[in-house]
């Protein structure tokens, strides 16, 4: 995993699965079923609690899950019995080489070294094997939502969207975007808040003050004072092939 302040943020997922599985979102099935295609074994790095895996599981996939979060892996193993479930992580993926047809990232590719990570896709995937990455964000061109995500974290919403880095030979070869609805309430967007990274590490003034700014926003709109509340998101799933 990368070092300094994203290890930081990182080590925070040590702990915490219940919330973390409790209160965010899961991926549109349409878009599981895309970036699965005939891939008949996968690797799911930095699965957390399943929120990926599952859905993986339930088209057929052989999964095999890695994080290195053992509190994460016992929610996702409780669940999902039959994915098989490792401590690990992407830059050292626990798997022989040539293993898989498919390396999932879902959520978790901005955690990593981007150049040793690549170089273990590669090791692990079958000839014609692929890597998708997959992202989910709040949907900001709807105001409620922007206002929502800059009151979370003003500097990441200054930073802008993710958007995929690769390692050396490889190439994006796919792109797909779903816009979609959770439905939830006013308690499970302040829970939402309280399982983010930087939330996690912030002092107590911090978390306070994000609560607050929170709880403006929802105060402030006709969508969110009173439940339930839908919650628009955006996930974006690029597919990358090795090149050379």
């Amino acid at each position: 995993m990368q070092e300094g302040r994203l290890h930081v943020h990182a080590e925070s997922f040590q702990a915490g699965a219940d919330a973390y599985d409790a209160h965010r979102p899961s991926y549109p099935r349409e878009t599981v079923a895309w970036l699965l295609g005939n891939a008949g074994e996968v690797a799911d790095i930095g699965a957390g609690t399943g929120k990926l895996t599952g859905l993986l599981v339930e088209l057929g996939a052989r999964v095999v899950a890695v994080d290195p979060s053992a509190d994460m892996l016992r929610v996702l193993r409780a669940h999902f019995p039959t994915a098989q479930a490792i401590e690990g992580v992407g830059e050292r993926i626990p798997l022989p080489a040539s293993s898989v047809d498919l390396v999932t990232y879902a959520q978790a590719w901005h955690w990593v070294d981007v150049a040793a990570a690549s170089a273990e896709v590669r090791r692990v995937l079958r000839p014609g094997g692929r890597l998708a990455l997959v992202w989910n964000s709040r949907d900001e061109s709807v105001p409620w939502a922007n206002e929502l995500s800059r009151a979370m974290n003003p500097g990441q919403h200054a930073a802008g969207a993710f958007a995929p880095v690769l390692g050396e030979d490889w190439a994006l070869i796919d792109q797909r975007v779903d816009r979609w609805m959770q439905e939830t309430t006013r308690d499970g967007i302040r829970n939402l808040v309280t399982t983010r990274s930087y939330y996690l590490v912030a002092g107590d003034a911090e978390k306070a003050a994000i609560l607050r700014r929170v709880e403006a926003v929802l105060d402030a709109h006709a969508e969110t004072r009173e439940d339930p509340i839908q919650l628009p998101y955006l996930t974006e799933t690029w597919i990358a092939a090795p090149t050379g």
